[in-house]
């Protein structure tokens, strides 16, 4: 049983989740809240396998789901969290990624009515896996497309460990799914970084953008 709090401001919008999520046998919603001292508060009271906020609540209404979701990887690293977001614009995306990829996904608020796809995310996250929504891909294919990929200069071997990187592994999952050592993972990364022109920014940031590179050219656009 996987034990999920909510954190929405919008009455309505909150009870459509809950309303979705009650309907999956393994899914107890234990908490819903409206704003983010609440969703923290309910993070540490009931201990859930997975949060399920919006990106914008009150107090500021700009970025307090993502600020959650980074304060509860410090500390409660297998809390899963489900970002819902309005905007497809991939600055939104990005921060949630940049301390790591699992256990995390963004999803626009549409899917509220697709309960296919939230009850997947969910699932995922709660696995340590991470989900970005397609139409978050289809800016980024669309923003490729107009200056062309840089990813065309990585080698078989690289877009292998990028493959395993977009999985959410680390150097070491990476070097044993791929029977290499962890420092020929490294400088493969390292290349593929410098390959991407990722080179001046923080580790973390770098493996988020190219991650996020990988998966615009996997799934264009229907």
């Amino acid at each position: 049983m996987l034990d999920i709090v909510i954190a929405e401001d919008s009455l309505l919008v909150r009870e459509g989740i809950r309303g979705v999520l009650e309907t999956q046998s393994d899914f107890r919603v234990v908490a819903t809240c409206g704003d983010y001292d609440e969703l923290l508060a309910a993070a540490a009271e009931h201990q859930p396998h997975v949060v399920v906020t919006d990106v914008r609540m009150p107090p500021t209404h700009t970025d307090e789901g993502i600020r959650a979701a980074v304060a509860l990887r410090a500390e409660r690293s297998s809390v899963g969290v489900v970002v819902l977001s309005q905007y497809a614009e991939p600055a939104y995306a990005t921060p949630l990624f940049a301390d790591g990829t699992d256990g995390r996904a963004y999803l626009l608020k549409e899917r509220v009515s697709e309960p296919e796809e939230l009850c997947r995310a969910v699932r995922s996250v709660a696995e340590g896996g991470s989900v970005i929504d397609p139409k978050v891909v289809e800016v980024l294919v669309g923003r490729q497309a107009r200056k062309g990929s840089p990813l065309d200069q990585l080698t078989p071997r690289e877009r292998e460990v990028l493959e395993h990187v977009a999985q959410g592994k680390n150097n070491a999952a990476v070097a044993s799914a791929l029977f290499l050592t962890e420092r020929a993972v490294e400088k493969r990364i390292n290349s593929v970084f410098a390959k991407l022109q990722l080179t001046d920014e923080p580790d973390v940031n770098r493996r988020v953008r190219a991650v996020l590179m990988y998966l615009a050219e996997r799934e264009p656009p229907t």
